[in-house]
């Protein structure tokens, strides 16, 4: 297979494990693709966009802090990426951007993966933003009881998100019925390891927790889940789900559920 251009499109991403990922999964494809960093500006965004076409690139990643800012940039918006209101992946084919969601399929795989289950229960989402929608719209298409999500301003998530119950962290306190946690904020990220989005009390309201974040492997919030015996999950397996998906819609192949578990068994073994 031809040789091929592409990329995370982001602010800071120094932290980022995307270029070893995507090495593994052009193995595992045979084919011989080359995965930089892009460090852009938000004033840059556009242009590093049509920069990327002119040069014929064939798709890149977005993350944090431009998966909904890049939608202005774009020629095509998918469905799933239009109803979250972000996009993480862009493929670029006959002149064209295209625009896609990979981080809802990433994190349903991560869930199914760790037998988290959504239909019928009860979930807090932790953030409001790009990835937090990506979350929301998987929870409310495959059946959760309830969605609360959790911000530092609830106000103006509130007005964002209209169809959802959307409480600040004091109002939490007083929450029941709650059965997982999903952080989508960078709280405890590399290098501010030492935080957590949650208190002790709070964590113990639930029976799982699912930290977005995968540097460091075990987070703060984790480590607090597992000393009261609550399951914790990293990001990690969402982190590669998406980027199978990513590779899926750039090359236009299917990656088998052993080839994904190997490639996850390979990143897991980096962290």
């Amino acid at each position: 297979m031809k040789n091929g251009l592409y990329g995370l499109l982001g602010e800071k991403l120094s932290h980022s494990m995307s270029p070893q990922i995507h090495s593994i999964i052009f193995e595992k494809l045979q084919k011989s693709g080359c995965y930089h960093i892009f460090e852009v500006k938000k004033a840059d965004l556009k242009p590093a966009v049509k920069g990327l076409l002119a040069l014929g690139a064939r798709g890149v990643n977005v993350t944090i802090p431009y998966k909904q800012n890049v939608m202005e940039s774009l020629d095509y918006i998918s469905d799933e990426a239009a109803a979250i209101g972000a996009v993480n992946t862009i493929h670029f084919k006959d002149g064209a951007a295209m625009g896609y969601n990979t981080d809802y399929y990433g994190f349903k795989m991560m869930l199914d993966k760790f037998k988290v289950e959504i239909k019928g229960k009860s979930f807090a989402v932790l953030g409001s933003g790009g990835a937090a929608k990506s979350v929301v719209k998987c929870l409310e298409d495959f059946g959760a009881k309830r969605i609360c999500m959790v911000s530092r301003n609830a106000k103006m998530a509130g007005a964002e998100f209209t169809d959802i119950e959307v409480i600040d962290y004091n109002e939490l306190a007083g929450a029941e019925d709650m059965d997982t946690a999903i952080n989508c904020t960078p709280c405890g990220m590399h290098p501010c390891t030492e935080e957590s989005p949650l208190d002790e009390k709070s964590v113990q309201k639930f029976s799982c927790v699912v930290d977005l974040i995968y540097n460091p492997k075990t987070t703060m919030l984790m480590k607090q889940a597992r000393a009261h015996g609550i399951k914790a999950v990293n990001g990690l397996y969402m982190l590669v789900g998406q980027a199978v998906k990513a590779q899926e819609i750039w090359n236009d192949v299917q990656i088998s559920d052993g080839d994904v578990e190997d490639i996850y068994r390979r990143v897991d073994s980096m962290v």
